[in-house]
């Protein structure tokens, strides 16, 4: 499915693996120490290398843990994309789960327009082992992303949510369905 926002943006959804996106970016669903087990942070680093790993670890030895606003980035290893942006989704039940959502979205972006980006591919963030409803996180994220360029001037021309397995799909495309045609 694709829409035009009024910003300009082509987004899209696409059922398929985020690691084979030939973007500038792909979003990684990622814990705030950047350890990579499973889901997409395990899919990641077993196709992108041990090199994702070593600058996730150096990351955080700087940085610190990474926080829901402020998401950490990688090179892409041998992924096809140049970057891996790594977000942290909250955990349902953790509380304030929305708001959370949104700030790792919202600095997904920001961190793809600082470093001149015009494509991104994101995950549906936390609905996996964090828990989130797909059908909540797809209207935050659906909102998530139209709000932020609605009011960012921005270098990304295409997001791309990409998502890998069927029922995550059905929903997201029902989502998109009552979404974008309200």
């Amino acid at each position: 499915m694709e829409t035009v926002l009024p910003s300009g943006q082509t987004f899209q959804l696409v059922e398929g693996d985020i690691t084979s996106e030939a973007v500038d970016a792909i979003v990684n669903a990622a814990n705030q120490y950047l350890q990579h087990g499973e889901g997409v942070a395990g899919a990641i680093l077993r196709k992108g290398g041990p090199v994702i790993r070593h600058e996730s670890n150096a990351w955080v030895q700087i940085h610190g843990p990474v926080s829901h606003a402020e998401p950490a980035w990688t090179s892409g290893g041998n992924l096809p994309c140049r970057y891996v942006i790594h977000a942290v989704g909250p955990v349902w039940g953790d509380g304030e789960e929305d708001a959370k959502l949104t700030a790792a979205l919202i600095g997904s972006l920001k961190i793809a327009d600082e470093l001149n980006m015009e494509s991104i591919a994101l995950p549906a963030i936390s609905t996996g082992i964090f828990g989130f409803p797909k059908e909540r996180a797809a209207k935050v994220l659906f909102t998530a992303v139209r709000d932020y360029f609605s009011v960012h001037q921005s270098c990304l021309k295409l997001v791309k949510l990409v998502l890998y397995d069927e029922s995550t799909v059905i929903v997201f495309k029902k989502a998109w369905h009552d979404y974008f045609s309200a």
